[in-house]
This record gives structure tokens, sequence and C-alpha cells, in this order.
């Protein structure tokens, strides 16, 4: 049985939804497993805090029950809805955003800057609010954190030879001698360094990719609103409960999701590292042992992949991507109904559940390219 992952009830207007939650006497949160909803669900969680609204926030993994039995007088999904009083399936940080604003709260610009970034759909409104409060950009990285190093074996937004070996980055940045204050300049020319890097022998669109990583904004609570990003993408699928602390904005939890972010980002530089890979007519295959399938793919699919769709599997899981375009979540639903699995997605990103054999949901999914 397939999940489609299309909305199951209309997406509401900002207003309509703000209306409601000023109405509710207890609200719950339900995110997906990705730092744009995370994201959002921090955004709306504020500003019901602001109000004096008692609210359960909470991120549901893929496949996971996401237990409503909780009473309250509305839910809303961010992300993947099902069973929802609202929705927000489309861009949900920018969303949730602009429902805060009509709410009356003063939502955090950085936040929702930094969703929408790990969502790889930067929001003008968004972007404009947070410059009007003063973030700006500058040359270089977007990486978290200021030791360069640390932030570029980390980084999942990108892959590189020193990806998840900081002693590997080390080597990498010995012959640029930055400087412990770096100028522009130098961050110009660590920016060169890491296009050059990941782009060699690189697919075309790894270019397009590691640009949106370059000329970061900078402000929030980590060295970068893209490292924020990250870190954000990182913490809803290694840590949940360290997510939806830091997008509430607890004090004391960024070291605790930088951990988390490190110990994401070292499982899936392992598997883009150690995957046994095999090349198709329109179709790369990465399978290794157990490993986070989702952001394993995009590596993949952005750096690695000689083809326009990328399937990673592992026992019992698998994720796709597709880089021009297509609707690989139709092609993984069918692929899924073949074998008797499960797909959850939409558009150029899907995951998959299944009980057969890896080499079964291969071949069901290459019948479907």
């Amino acid at each position: 049985m397939s999940a489609t992952g299309r909305d199951q009830t209309p997406a509401p207007e900002p207003s309509d939804l703000a209306a409601a939650l000023e109405d509710a006497a207890f609200v719950r949160l339900v995110s997906d497993a990705t730092g744009e909803a995370l994201a959002g669900t921090g955004l709306l969680a504020r500003a019901l805090a602001d109000d004096g609204t008692p609210f359960q926030a909470s991120v549901v993994a893929p496949f996971a029950d996401p237990d409503r039995t909780t009473e309250a007088d509305v839910t809303v999904a961010l992300g993947a809805g099902d069973g929802a009083d609202h929705t927000l399936s489309a861009r949900p940080a920018a969303t949730a955003f602009a429902i805060a604003r009509e709410f009356g709260a003063g939502p955090d610009p950085v936040l929702a800057l930094a969703g929408t970034i790990a969502g790889s759909d930067v929001d003008g409104t968004v972007a404009d609010a947070a410059e009007r409060a003063g973030v700006a950009r500058r040359p270089g990285l977007a990486v978290p954190v200021a030791d360069t190093a640390d932030g570029l074996a980390h980084s999942t937004l990108l892959s590189a030879p020193f990806s998840g070996d900081v002693e590997a980055a080390r080597a990498a940045l010995a012959d640029l001698d930055l400087p412990t204050d770096t100028t522009d300049d130098d961050h110009r020319r660590l920016a060169s360094l890491v296009a050059l890097a990941v782009t060699e022998d690189a697919p075309d669109q790894a270019t397009e990719v590691v640009a949106a990583g370059l000329h970061p904004y900078i402000g929030g609570p980590f060295e970068t609103v893209g490292g924020y990003a990250d870190v954000l993408n990182a913490v809803a699928r290694e840590a949940p409960g360290t997510g939806i602390a830091l997008a509430l904005g607890h004090d004391g939890i960024r070291e605790s999701a930088l951990s988390a972010w490190r110990t994401h980002a070292n499982r899936a530089h392992t598997a883009v590292a150690d995957a046994t890979t095999g090349r198709y007519d329109g179709l790369f295959v990465a399978r290794g042992d157990a490993m986070p399938v989702g952001t394993v793919a995009r590596l993949v699919a952005d750096f690695h992949a000689p083809e326009p769709v990328t399937l990673v599997v592992t026992d019992g899981e698998a994720a796709a991507r597709a880089t021009d375009g297509r609707d690989v979540a139709a092609t993984m639903r069918a692929a899924t109904d073949d074998i008797g699995g499960e797909t959850v997605g939409r558009g150029d990103s899907a995951r998959a559940r299944f009980d057969v054999p890896t080499s079964e949901l291969i071949e069901a999914f290459r019948g479907t390219v």
C-alpha cells in the first residue's frame, strides 16, 4: 500500500489558520522530519507560546504513526498531513512565517530564512524580512561553525573528497593558510577551493548545488544561516527531540544540535563513500548498510550520479531523487505497489519501505523508470 504524499486537506490561507489558532485552547503541531517543516513548526510554536496558547509539537519520521490521540482543538501538519485539520505541505517555513505574522506575532526571520534554505527554496518575503532585521551576506561557505575544517567535513550541503574527514579537510585547507581573523578575500579563496573540490569529475548539477551553499547569510545562533539550515535538516532526522528544542529557541541546545549534525553527516558521508553502485539507462543505484537514505540519496544525486534518477537502497528502506524534474515519487509508488511496500514523497524526492530483498525493489524500480 502506498501513501501518495498528496495533501489531505486544502492548504489554508494564512489569515484563516491564524484565526483558527487564536480560537484554539490547545494546538498540536506535527512536523515532517525535514529542516523546512521543523522551522515552520518552531515559528508557529513560538507564536502560540507568545499568545499563551498551550501546544504540543513533535517530529514524525517517514512511515511512523503520528499518534493523534492527544486531544487538540486544532492539529496542524507541516509537510505531509494525513488526518490533520490543516496541512502546510508546500513551503511550510515561509507559510508558517506568514501565519505567525497574521497571528500578531513577531516571527523570527532568521529561523524562517533557515527553513526556506533547508527546503532549497529561499522565499523573497522571508529574505526581505531577514535583511531588514540586520541579516547580511558575505563571501565564503555556509557552515554552522567557526572551525572551517569542521564545517567542511560535516557539511551535508556538499560531497567532496574531504567530506566526513576533519583531518582531510584540514589538509585541503593547508595551502590556503587562512588567518584566524578571516577577511572577505579569505572567504572567497575558501569558496573557490570548495567549488573546485566538489565539481571535479562531478555531474553538471553539482555546480548549481554547491553555488547555493556559497555567499551565505550571516545571523542567528550559528555561524551562517545556511549552516543553521544544514543543522535543522540533520537534527530533524537524527535527533528530533533536539530539533524541536532548537526550533523553539531553547537556551543551551546549540552544542547538542551540532553534535547531532556531525553524527548525521558522518553517517551520510561514510555511506556515500562505501556504497556499492550500479549504472543503468537513466538510473544510478547505490546500495549499502544502514544509512540515512534520504540524505545519502540527495548527496549522490547532486554530486555523484551520472544519470538523472538516483536510487539509494539499504535493508528495508530506499530513497530516490531526480535531477531532471520528473516525478520520481510516482515512479517509486509504482515500484512499491508491485512488491507490497509503501511510498511517501512528492515530485523529485521519495522514500520507500519494503519487506522484500533489496534486489527486488531495485528491479521493480528499474521497471518503472
